[in-house]
């Protein structure tokens, strides 16, 4: 594979005009597709074989007319005054009209007819159904909805606008480019050059703009949720620039060590290129792992984000070093390209970089580290034992938002329990069958802790399939809700000769969470194995693996512990601009264990290797441990600075889902590689010694020859007296 890469590298080098008009080619047909083909996102969360999707499908079976989605205006009269009174009664029936008469309604129900009144007579609630689904809504027709009302608004109510139609995609703006700002300084004080840090950048964001664009294209044939397209843009933003890094790191080594241009890209290519390569493809695997779980909208969010990762590895090993090459020297800093600077620079080299300081000193205090790392990580986990799960509802959207204003004032006027309705759907074969079904269900409800309660059946049109109504007494999110659909499920199943589900936002969150724990286990050890499988290969290692797997529970713990402690609990929920904490999002822990896992493994891969190549060449084990943090430790902390901060620009975003898989992400970066890698790793390396590099010789013959740091590329390439082999490696 070394060998392979520097073929490309240098070819790609030499004819980097060919590459980067390839690339303009290859950019301009997607961003068209994009264009031609782009579809709108959907909040859809399909859950095959679980009863509330069920439910679900049987009402878009037979209730056909209620499939669309639907909205729902909230009026309210003020303090002194009543919607019983005559002016009020008919200006909430002008708002029914006028909300019948929206482009693409189907109806609007009046709320003094459906007994949508509150208690106090001040609140109303106006159901608006529309034909289409939430997705093919058009921004005119949400636009018309929200803008219903005007006429009872100067009469003196207020008139919120709230429910499914409501929905919108969450936007980016200029905030999340903050992170992008920080990480090009970053690359700046990094690499000492403008040249290589635009560079650098610039190569990411091409292969950012690449994939996003492929992503959008693909748009119009599979369906994406709204979340996906801003993973794949978090992920493929920060891989995009640290690949890069990487590699541009390892050219400008090449550069000062008097190497042609041509052949420093052929070999940053052949050394750093392949670990680029097996930290790109252990991403997109833990990504791809996704569809194992079983779950369509979380196959669809790993595959995109998968697919941009690959993109921004494909950039880095062919477009990267075609740019170098217009570079050339100038990717180091100004005085290092002068005779003078480049004593200076050997003169600097000579004195001890602080990554080996670092790693004197960690050594020195392993064990004291060792535990503070340990039972400190352990501690950040505690909070973890209580995270609850569910789907984002209006309830969690940012204060003063259109759907958090409705929501809001449907709790001040009928009570949290209408904001998160449930429906129980019950199908016998005959009408009559049903009618007695439904009666037996009722009773069986009746008394039931927390049911505020059950509406009369709307039947279909065979009359087969009835629909109730179920009001719990408490909002969506709130534990005695999901404790009330349990009870509810469990005595409606009783019975007998029908079938009854329920479903729901609670329902369907509680459904998705049910499926995902149940996955969670499976999952993660597929992760921690593969994990062990490829750094054995990796490394020649049995330790090795198990030590680096065993950091990444710590990681994966930590982090869930501060997302639960911050976005659940709501401590320093103020700092990251949480208006309302409330449970996570049900998907965040299984995606989260996938996405660190392939960053986990990306810096344990950049500062052990070179650990590992010192030791095969004659170093003692703690020398060596000295020379890999030494060598690693300012492209690594460069590289993990930028993630942190790629990944926290998107905590300013307002959508509070966005916002905790940003900060999960860059929590879970940052202890991963500033705690785990960089002082547990070399804590525990020195403390193995030799063990840490034993292997049995049965494993040994049986695991493949990566080479991962292309050694004998280099022997190949450094011994003068093999021209054969030299010229057979350089003829491409």
């Amino acid at each position: 594979m070394a060998t392979v890469l520097y073929r490309l590298g240098r070819a790609s080098f030499r004819r980097r005009r060919l590459v980067v008009a390839l690339w303009l080619v290859v950019l301009v047909a997607l961003g068209a597709a994009a264009a031609a083909l782009m579809k709108p996102t959907s909040s859809d969360f399909t859950m095959p074989g679980t009863e509330s999707q069920r439910a679900i499908d049987a009402l878009s079976r037979e209730f056909p007319e209620a499939s669309g989605t639907t909205g729902t205006i909230v009026i309210a009269a003020p303090t002194g005054r009543t919607l019983r009174d005559a002016d009020a009664h008919a200006a909430v029936a002008a708002v029914v009209q006028e909300a019948g008469a929206l482009p693409g309604a189907v109806a609007a129900v009046d709320p003094y007819r459906s007994g949508a009144i509150s208690p106090d007579n001040r609140h109303a609630l106006v159901q608006v159904q529309f034909r289409e689904r939430d997705d093919a809504i058009t921004d005119a027709q949400r636009d018309a909805y929200a803008h219903t009302g005007a006429a009872a608004e100067a009469a003196g109510l207020r008139v919120e606008h709230g429910g499914e139609v409501m929905h919108n995609e969450p936007e980016l703006g200029g905030t999340e480019g903050v992170g992008v700002l920080i990480a090009l300084v970053v690359l700046v004080v990094t690499l000492g050059s403008l040249v290589a840090a635009g560079m650098t950048m610039l190569t990411a964001l091409i292969g950012v703009g690449a994939g996003m664009a492929g992503l959008f294209a693909l748009s119009g044939v599979v369906g994406l949720t709204s979340t996906a397209p801003i993973l794949a843009l978090m992920l493929g933003l920060a891989v995009g620039i640290d690949y890069s890094l990487f590699i541009t790191s390892r050219y400008r080594q090449h550069v000062r060590d008097g190497r042609a241009l041509d052949d420093a890209a052929g070999r940053a290519l052949g050394t750093a290129g392949s670990a680029v390569l097996f930290a790109g493809g252990t991403v997109v695997i833990a990504l791809a792992g996704l569809a194992l779980v079983g779950i369509p909208f979380l196959t669809v969010m790993g595959l995109a984000a998968a697919g941009t990762v690959a993109v921004a590895v494909l950039v880095a090993v062919t477009l990267l070093p075609a740019l170098l090459g217009f570079a050339g020297r100038r990717v180091l800093p100004r005085r290092a390209r002068t005779v003078e600077g480049h004593h200076a620079r050997r003169r600097r080299d000579r004195r001890e970089a602080a990554g080996f300081r670092w790693a004197r000193q960690v050594i020195r205090l392993r064990v004291p580290l060792l535990l503070v790392g340990v039972l400190g990580l352990g501690a950040l986990a505690l909070p973890a034992l209580d995270m609850r799960l569910a789907l984002p509802d209006a309830s969690t959207a940012p204060v003063g938002s259109p759907t958090r204003d409705a929501n809001d004032l449907i709790t001040e006027g009928f009570g949290p329990g209408f904001t998160g309705r449930l429906a129980l759907v019950v199908s016998t074969d005959s009408a009559a069958h049903t009618t007695a079904a439904v009666a037996q269900v009722s009773d069986r409800l009746a008394g039931t802790p927390d049911l505020l309660a059950v509406t009369p059946p709307n039947l279909s049109q065979d009359g087969k399939t009835a629909l109730l109504g179920v009001l719990p007494r408490t909002g969506p999110t709130d534990p005695a809700t999901e404790t009330l659909v349990h009870e509810v499920r469990d005595r409606a199943r009783s019975v007998a000769g029908a079938d009854v589900a329920l479903t729901g936002q609670t329902a369907v969150g509680i459904d998705v969470s049910s499926k995902l724990s149940s996955a969670l286990p499976t999952y993660l050890l597929l992760v921690v194995g593969l994990s062990v499988l490829l750094l054995a290969v990796v490394f020649r290692s049995v330790l090795v693996p198990v030590k680096a797997a065993l950091g990444f529970l710590l990681t994966v713990g930590a982090t869930f512990g501060l997302t639960t402690l911050v976005f659940q609990q709501g401590h320093l929920a103020g700092l990251v601009g949480l208006d309302t904490p409330g449970p996570l999002v049900s998907f965040l822990p299984i995606l989260l264990i996938g996405i660190l896992f392939g960053l986990a493994m990306d810096y344990e891969v950049f500062l052990v290797s070179r650990m590992r190549e010192d030791f095969v060449h004659g170093d003692p084990p703690t020398r060596a441990t000295i020379n890999g943090m030494g060598h690693g430790a300012r492209v690594v902390t460069a590289a993990a600075l930028i993630m942190t901060a790629v990944f926290a620009g998107f905590i300013l975003l307002d959508d509070p889902v966005i916002k905790s898989m940003g900060f999960a992400l860059a929590v879970g970066v940052a202890i991963d590689a500033f705690v785990v890698r960089m002082t547990l790793v070399p804590a525990v390396m020195s403390l193995l010694g030799r063990a840490a590099w034993w292997l049995p010789r049965w494993l040994d013959r049986l695991l493949p020859d990566v080479d991962l740091e292309g050694a004998k590329l280099r022997r190949r390439l450094d011994e003068p007296d093999r021209e054969p082999a030299l010229a057979d490696i350089t003829s491409g």
